[in-house]
């Protein structure tokens, strides 16, 4: 959205804005002259009807509401797809992150992006090549919804190379864009791309991104939105994951490992826990302190006795014959005509 376009809006409101620029008094809107000469409106939503395209406007019931908290929100939606946007997003999760992924990372958006839509999360992303795509991919073998928002058109899926991946998410999810149908995806489009990313979901993870990666930017954006922002930590040696480990390190996004985790930071408040995180248990693990630190000093190969354990375990001659009869009641510890050795 073009600030000078969002202010004119506000003040006059959408029909007020066009005369405005259409008309252009003194020159005042000369940037725009060619594009509204170029304009065909008629050949616009032709092409929308055509391709099945709908438009989404603030107060619509499908329309997205967290595009509302922008400061610079767009003045409509082009969407291709059959679902209500506004529902499915009301569980979603943004997956992002750099265009040129790194194995490991592709691996992990997909995986996190399948059990997110496994657990009933849309899963949003730019239709980009690297994590954009693995993050599609993995929702849609998860049999979930994905939404991918794009810098042009919804009828020029972009990149060339992802349009048969971005027509069977038009089929299942939707596409959508504030770029009417045959805007080009422009650099400038991609950056005002992520504010509504960012925008539209509860929270959103960044699963690898370099240094310069926009998908910085999506997050950033989130941030400043007071979305929840997370990130998937990568190697220390990997410039691939500079991004990341930076978002971590400022504090701007909560480390996250796997769906579980994602899951716990953008969904249902005590309904979406993650599980806790233990090692295996270890024998002895539930043993009282003194028959614990009795076993601890016990050798396994060599017999030792009484008097040898009450020196490496700290303990009184009765406390370590206490500890001996309570570990050869479990079976943890032998009795040898040298001393005890531990059992097995």
């Amino acid at each position: 959205m073009d600030p000078t376009i969002a202010t004119l809006v506000q003040e006059r409101g959408t029909v007020g804005a066009w005369q405005a620029i259409a008309t252009n008094a003194d020159g005042a809107y000369d940037r725009f002259a060619a594009r509204v000469s170029d304009l065909d409106l008629a050949r616009v939503l032709h092409a929308a009807d055509r391709l099945g395209i709908e438009v989404l406007v603030p107060g619509d019931p499908g329309w997205p509401r967290g595009l509302d908290d922008l400061q610079l929100a767009p003045l409509c939606l082009w969407v291709r797809g059959f679902v209500d946007l506004a529902a499915v997003l009301a569980r979603s999760v943004s997956v992002v992150g750099a265009r040129l992924a790194t194995a490991y990372g592709e691996s992990v958006a997909g995986e996190i992006a399948h059990d997110l839509a496994v657990r009933r999360f849309a899963v949003v992303s730019g239709g980009a090549y690297g994590i954009d795509t693995a993050a599609h991919r993995g929702a849609l073998a998860g049999d979930g919804v994905t939404i991918a928002a794009m810098a042009g058109g919804v009828d020029r899926l972009y990149p060339a190379g992802n349009h048969d991946l971005l027509e069977e998410i038009a089929r299942t999810g939707a596409v959508v864009s504030e770029c009417p149908p045959g805007a080009s995806p422009q650099r400038h489009r991609f950056l005002a791309r992520n504010r509504l990313i960012a925008a539209m979901t509860p929270g959103t993870v960044v699963v690898e991104a370099g240094i310069r990666s926009g998908s910085l930017n999506t997050a950033r954006n989130a941030e400043r939105l007071h979305r929840v922002v997370a990130a998937v930590p990568g190697p220390v040696t990997s410039t691939a994951s500079v991004g990341t480990n930076e978002l971590i390190r400022q504090g701007i996004a909560s480390l996250v490992t796997d769906a579980a985790e994602c899951a716990e930071l953008f969904g249902e408040l005590g309904a979406d826990l993650a599980p806790r995180v233990e090692g295996a248990p270890a024998v002895g693990d539930d043993l009282p302190e003194v028959p614990r630190r009795v076993l601890e000093a016990l050798p396994v190969r060599r017999s030792s006795t009484v008097d040898q354990l009450t020196r490496s375990a700290g303990l009184s001659v009765g406390d370590v014959l206490g500890g001996l009869g309570a570990l050869e009641m479990r079976g943890l510890a032998a009795r040898s005509s040298d001393g005890w050795r531990r059992a097995g």
